[in-house]
């Protein structure tokens, strides 16, 4: 198999299993989404320091531990994370799937907007177009449904952040050691967490189930790290072209499960406002495969 269709499957199999995380969830139920999330980390933590045994990947993680500046920025990423994670779940365990859909189908437009804001880089005016429509879409909802999508847009921003971020630290964190040391600063939230929720009037859940369910809690550490890895290992092998198109196997995967399956209520309005992203990503889309192919005749013209 080329490094290319290893990539590409790789990445694929991460935006699927973001797209049934969902069902995953909810099969935790009634373990509540904030001790979820605190079994997520801590599980992560373990299931990367494993990796790290068996891969003998000790000394990048003491490089990277040697470097303040990198520390800052993966505790950054670290905390970005955490606050995607848990509204991501709050969102799946509360009926609200197909919002979350809508948080990532507008994030790559945002990661562009962030681009240019942040980075100063120069977009296309395809892509201001996109931009355009998605916050229109944005408006709609918010008007017209009479609600204000704060699911969706947290998610949108902190994973367009934590994007920003890990674009910062580039290549001097490989994907193993990064998670390790994100899930490693948020054990003293985890650790608050599960104080809490061992005082309030439920306490833990982990292990006083059910067997079935104490096994499906404890694989949360798994089903966070592979598809992670799986991204890290696909998004050094495929274009980020290719990429920009495979990342919306996950919204229409959960917009699907939310509207066809779990049966979340789609207004006439809401609908209004979706197809108004569609066609946000229509363009971005189509922007993206235009500027590919006229890259690859402009790379031709060059070895004639």
């Amino acid at each position: 198999m080329s490094t290319k269709s290893a990539g590409t499957l790789y990445t694929i199999g991460a935006y699927l299993l973001w797209g049934v995380f969902p069902l995953y969830f909810l099969l935790l139920d009634p373990t509540g989404p904030f001790e979820v999330v605190a079994w997520r980390l801590l599980l992560t933590l373990v299931f990367c320091i494993l990796l790290l045994a068996v891969t003998r990947g000790w000394e990048k993680l003491r490089v990277i531990w040697r470097q303040p500046k990198l520390l800052v920025l993966t505790a950054l990423a670290g905390a970005l994370i955490y606050i995607n994670w848990q509204v991501f779940v709050i969102a799946a365990m509360s009926g609200h799937v197909v919002e979350t859909s809508l948080g990532y189908f507008i994030n790559p437009i945002f990661t562009v907007l962030l681009g240019v804001l942040v980075l100063h880089e120069r977009i296309r005016m395809a892509q201001w177009v996109a931009i355009g429509i998605a916050a229109v879409a944005v408006g709609v909802i918010i008007v017209a449904y009479g609600s204000f999508p704060w699911i969706a847009l947290s998610l949108t921003a902190s994973f367009g952040l934590y994007g920003l971020v890990k674009k910062k630290i580039g290549p001097s964190v490989d994907a193993v050691s990064g998670l390790t040391l994100e899930s490693f600063w948020m054990i003293p939230i985890a650790a608050v967490i599960l104080v809490v929720v061992a005082q309030d009037g439920h306490g833990i859940t982990m292990g006083t189930v059910s067997p079935l369910h104490t096994v499906l809690l404890s694989c949360a550490g798994i089903a966070t790290a592979v598809p992670l890895l799986l991204f890290a290992a696909g998004t050094r092998r495929v274009d980020l072209s290719l990429i920009g198109m495979i990342q919306f196997i996950t919204p229409i995967m959960q917009f699907l499960l939310g509207w066809a399956v779990l049966r979340e209520p789609m207004p006439a309005e809401r609908w209004i406002g979706f197809i108004l992203v569609w066609i946000a990503i229509a363009v971005f889309v189509v922007d993206l495969l235009v500027q590919k192919g006229r890259g690859r005749r402009e790379a031709a013209a060059e070895l004639v």
